[in-house]
């Protein structure tokens, strides 16, 4: 299976690469700092030390920045899923495999919607979710080697990846997240409830 990155950018002469690396460092150093709203074209090109130019011929505009380190975040996390250490890495049962890929894709995303939001251009579409691509043939092939008796497992695999990218994408773009439920039957952080939430769905298919 190949990594299907956010964007993929075009070939690079080896300076560009370079200098688009040190962009992303700095540009990750800058949101650990202050948030992803303290980030500016021309403060990120005084802080890499590189000509304002630079900055918009690598990334054209300020949610260009966000994009680009995305896909660099979504490439890391693909090879985690590739050839990556089991669970979620190769050589684990398939089911605890799929509890696994759900539960750190919920985090992936939850963890990463203030970059994602930044990386919508104010006036432009809603670009699709980072790795929309890469979810569906691997619960697919999960699903294919978890040798259930599904009788369409094509269909199912659709219905999955919804179930898991969907959740996260409404509170990607919603202006507030919810409360955190209180009492015996609630509480815990969001992508942990989302887990919880994914294992239980996987599990009663597994009839665990």
């Amino acid at each position: 299976m190949n990594l299907i990155p956010f964007g993929r950018p075009p070939a690079e002469r080896a300076d560009a690469a370079r200098n688009r690396e040190a962009l992303l460092c700095t540009a990750r150093a800058m949101i650990a700092e202050a948030g992803v709203d303290q980030v500016t074209m021309d403060g990120l090109a005084e802080r890499a030390g590189l000509g304002k130019g630079t900055v918009f011929r690598r990334f054209g505009t300020r949610a260009g920045i966000f994009r680009a380190l995305l896909d660099a975040e979504e490439y890391r996390f693909q090879e985690q899923v590739l050839a990556g250490p089991p669970p979620l890495g190769p050589g684990a049962d398939p089911v605890d495999r799929l509890i696994a890929y759900g539960r750190a894709r919920t985090s992936f995303l939850l963890d990463r919607r203030d970059i994602a939001r930044a990386g919508l251009e104010r006036k432009g579409p809603v670009p699709p979710l980072v790795g929309a691509g890469f979810s569906h043939p691997h619960i697919r092939m999960l699903l294919g080697q978890a040798g259930l008796g599904l009788p369409d497992p094509d269909t199912l695999a659709v219905q999955l990846t919804s179930a898991l990218d969907g959740p996260a994408l409404l509170f990607l773009t919603a202006d507030r997240l919810p409360p955190e439920p209180s009492g015996p039957c609630g509480g815990g952080e969001l992508d942990t409830r989302l887990g919880d939430s994914w294992q239980t769905l996987v599990e009663r298919l597994a009839r665990r």
